[in-house]
């Protein structure tokens, strides 16, 4: 038989195979997903926020640990309290002390059949003399909780004599059996962060075996139960020990967990999988276990996870507290439980293994973690069957996988795991997404990523607190809009160019620019087009608002705010004499300011005052990101003395354990300063402490050591904290004109930098406001990398580009901006090989030759150059190959 070839309909074929396959590719590729995620912040500034439901109407309800239960509502983007429960808070001690615990209202849950029943069940630590935590099921409707309706399901005997770990998070499986998380209720800072197992007579509250151990105990446990509609419960089949067996307490789903934190069940496996928060920080020891970790686990069945015999998968000794003597190590096959506090059976099933497991330091089976503090946070499976199928919902990439964060990192990573719920990789979640203290994580029912932000620092009101929500769209995006204006202040009449440049759309639509220039919220005037030029006569703050529409209708918008009617001032920082690139320890630099202003005059008419600018000269260590610590120093009279130190605990761990002022986990700043104020050796060992770790200064809270933190950073940490002592204001400000001497602090390294600063706030106009200029000058020591290179040419450079290696004559490292006044000398060392036959030039690769470097010795080539004064973009050309590079000192004598 003859067959016809259809070329039309192979073609339409194969046009939809491709489609297909690019499809499949993108799906795969979440790199190019990236972009169709936006978080949303749904509400602010919240009160210890805990736990959280997103209602189908898209209602999100949530506990805060002080005992309110709120309703955030979309349509109106308010709060709403629903319920106050009385909870109690406080531990008291044998003694009578009173301090603040986590102990209150701890997790809420709504019915499997919350539309025809209104059933919500919370977890709290019920106010009163019995020292219980209670399940209670309420009713509510939709406006105020039905306080009435309360039914107890579930009490959990515990201690409040000693913090910490509550535990409670709840959810439901698909057979309608409610889960329960419980932390062992145990204090465990007097154990040097190891297993709290004291058996002393009267330390029970330090002793995990009373609980978590214990197979006839609720806490330290994840518990199953089946809620009934009277308000009691039943045991479903495959809980941890069956009902009826001695010793023993049929909830009990998993057992040996220290805090177990944010249960999820995967919807297509059934398989559970949580956050277990670890112990406080300490050194691996032989006689008594090892460091100690944070986990993420999975149980397929019910189980034992360890604590506090086991942890990451690793054993501790039995430890003697009256003795201070080791015993043996802890079996994991067969674990043995022989406190005076335990009430259970002796010998407990067979412990099971971590999923994942990460100490302070970086794990090197898991990078991606990173270091510092930790407390593991669980999060949710995704299954895209889950959700109806809107263009919500997160693509297919992610199916299967397990989204984690943690309360201390803030990171969301991505865990991917084989069909039988091994470990294989995993992946972080929008890298450029910080989270402030995230405590419950999970998908609502339109398929949006919800994350309750509980902030930095424990047991108060952060303000950084707050509920988001990360939504993906499938379809059209918005477009990404940058407005800019050549200048956002001047006098009258004003020009400004306007532009939009680096607006993109990433589905490659054809824009429309739109610019609404109002002034005091009344339209001034319409441009359209990408980059219009805009002419003010009038003085005032007007507002340039850039819409930006696609084909589709989607728009975004951003604002650029303008001054017209007050030149901002000029304002330059001029040195009459010595180096304005480096710094040469102990030499003297002659300075003048010039400041001129259109409306208020100039320094040298004397209608500005030099007591009217502010002028600072300090030196910061090497290793510090000159920008951030220029971006600092917008307030008038401030200095980068401490700006780096500032800097850096912004950007760590610091702030989940300490307050500027408030007592949190640790001391607040200012009382550690006030501590160490007149110890003249406190600073060496505050900077060893932070990076190594340590305890028993403070009580018995430990502070993980931060490894990774280099020592110019500690010390620059230290420095700044240590400031906070002195109640006086900012150093004076210096003279406008003078000299200064580069003399190292002693206590600094000679690889820093020195920054010389002029900053002026002008008097402003009638209907203009006040304008700030500030210059700044970075002399830095005379050394340069290859890795600073300004542009490079014709090299190859190793792993951490330290080294630098000629690949082709003519080769050469550019260093932009150079000021070559009083260089003498310009030394260039290698690495393996020395650095021969080099040509150094100004302005271009072959611009005007100042020196020719032929000399070797020792790896290292010195060369005088032709004297030169001012600034130049500086060459250094290299006519061999197999020349290896490090640095380039410079060099005034």
């Amino acid at each position: 038989m003859l067959l016809k070839f259809n070329f039309k309909l192979f073609s339409l074929l194969l046009l939809s195979m491709l489609c297909l396959l690019l499809n499949v590719h993108a799906q795969n590729d979440p790199s190019r997903e990236l972009n169709r995620f936006t978080k949303i912040v749904l509400a602010q500034k919240l009160q210890e926020p805990m736990q959280f439901q997103v209602l189908k109407n898209g209602k999100v309800l949530y506990a805060e640990r002080k005992g309110r239960l709120k309703v955030y509502n979309p349509a109106t983007k308010q709060l709403s309290v629903i319920a106050e429960i009385p909870v109690s808070t406080e531990y008291v001690s044998k003694s009578g002390e009173r301090s603040e615990g986590e102990d209150g209202l701890q997790g809420v849950i709504l019915d499997p059949n919350f539309e025809k029943n209104h059933w919500i069940y919370l977890y709290y630590s019920a106010k009163g003399n019995e020292s219980v935590n209670s399940l209670v099921r309420y009713t509510w409707t939709g406006g105020q909780l039905n306080l009435a309706s309360a039914k107890v399901l579930l009490k959990v005997p515990v201690q409040r004599e000693e913090c910490c770990h509550v535990g409670g998070g709840m959810l439901f499986d698909q057979d309608n059996n409610l889960l329960l998380s419980t932390g062992d209720n145990t204090f465990s800072r007097s154990s040097d962060g190891f297993a709290p197992i004291d058996e002393r007579k009267g330390e029970s509250p330090r002793d995990a075996q009373k609980s978590s151990s214990n197979t006839n105990d609720l806490r330290g446990k994840i518990l199953r139960i089946h809620p009934e509609a009277d308000g009691t419960y039943t045991i479903p089949e495959g809980n941890l020990f069956p009902k009826g067996t001695p010793k023993t307490r049929p909830e009990i789903y998993t057992m040996g967990n220290r805090n177990p934190w944010r249960m999820s069940l995967d919807s297509k496996t059934n398989w559970l999988y949580w956050g277990e928060v670890g112990p406080d920080g300490s050194n691996a020891s032989d006689l008594r276990g090892p460091v100690s970790y944070d986990e993420f686990n999975l149980a397929k069945k019910a189980g034992n996870y360890g604590w506090p015999y086991f942890i990451g998968n690793e054993a501790y000794r039995y430890y003697d507290f009256a003795t201070k003597k080791s015993g043996d190590w802890y079996d994991p096959f067969r674990p043995v439980n022989n406190s005076p506090n335990n009430t259970g059976l002796t010998v407990l099933p067979p412990t099971q293994p971590s999923l994942i497991w990460y100490p302070y330091t970086s794990s090197e089976k898991f990078p991606l973690m990173g270091s510092g503090g930790r407390s593991a946070v669980g999060g949710p499976i995704f299954r895209q069957t889950d959700f109806s199928r809107t263009g919500k919902v997160f693509p297919a990439y992610y199916e299967g996988k397990w989204f984690i964060t943690d309360w201390v990192r803030g990171w969301i990573l991505i865990v991917t795991m084989d069909d039988e719920g091994n470990y294989k990789s995993m992946e972080r979640f929008m890298p450029d997404l910080t989270l402030r203290g995230p405590i419950d994580m999970k998908f609502g029912p339109d398929g949006s990523l919800y994350v309750l932000e509980y902030g930095n620092g424990y047991f108060k009101d952060n303000p950084e607190a707050q509920l988001i929500k990360i939504e993906y769209n499938s379809g059209n995006r918005k477009p990404i809009v940058q407005a800019t204006a050549d200048k956002t202040a001047g006098a009258l009449p004003l020009v400004i160019k306007l532009s939009s440049k680096g607006t993109k759309d990433y589905d490659g639509d054809s824009l429309k620019y739109e610019w609404r220039i109002t002034k005091n919220n009344v339209l001034n005037s319409v441009h359209r087009g990408a980059n219009p030029e805009l002419r003010l006569t009038a003085p005032g703050i007007y507002k340039a608002t850039l819409t930006v529409t696609d084909p589709g209708g989607a728009r975004n918008s951003k604002t650029v705010e303008i001054s017209a009617g007050n030149a901002p001032p000029v304002v330059q920082f001029n040195f009459t004499k010595g180096n304005s690139s480096f710094y040469f320890p102990g030499n003297t630099i002659n300075y003048a300011v010039n400041v001129t202003d259109k409306e208020d005059g100039s320094l040298a008419d004397k209608r500005i005052l030099p007591a009217q600018v502010s002028v600072a000269i300090n030196y910061l260590s090497e290793g510090y990101d000159m920008t951030t610590i220029a971006q600092s120093q917008k307030t008038f009279d401030a200095t980068a003395q401490f700006a780096a130190g500032k800097a850096i605990i912004k950007k760590s761990t610091c702030n989940s354990c300490h307050d500027l002022t408030a007592k949190s986990l640790g001391p607040s700043f200012t009382q550690v300063a006030l501590k160490y104020k007149t110890d003249k050796n406190a600073k060496p060992r505050l900077v060893k402490k932070i990076i190594n770790g340590g305890s028993g200064v403070w009580g018995d809270a430990m502070m993980p050591g931060h490894s990774t933190l280099s020592n110019n950073d500690a010390n620059a940490i230290v420095s700044y904290v240590l400031s906070l002592s002195n109640k006086q204001a900012a150093p004076k400000t210096l003279p406008v004109k003078g000299s200064y001497t580069t003399n190292v602090p002693a206590d600094q390294t000679n690889k820093g930098s020195f920054i010389f600063r002029a900053a002026y706030k002008d008097r402003g106009a009638k209907f203009a406001a006040a304008q700030f200029t500030e210059h700044m000058v970075l002399l830095r020591y005379p050394s340069l990398l290859v890795n600073d290179a300004d542009r490079t040419n014709g090299f190859g450079f190793n792993e951490d580009r330290s080294i630098a290696t000629v690949q082709s004559k003519g080769a050469y490292l550019q260093f932009n901006n150079i000021d070559l006044t009083d260089i003498e000398k310009i030394e260039i060392v290698g690495d393996r090989t020395a650095p021969d036959h080099v040509e150094i030039r100004i302005g271009a690769a072959d611009g005007k030759i100042i020196s020719q470097a032929n000399g070797i010795r020792d790896k290292r080539n010195v060369v005088e150059i032709i004297p030169v004064k001012g600034r130049f973009d500086v060459y250094l050309v290299f006519k061999e190959t197999a020349l290896d590079v490090r640095t380039i000192n410079v060099k005034n004598r």
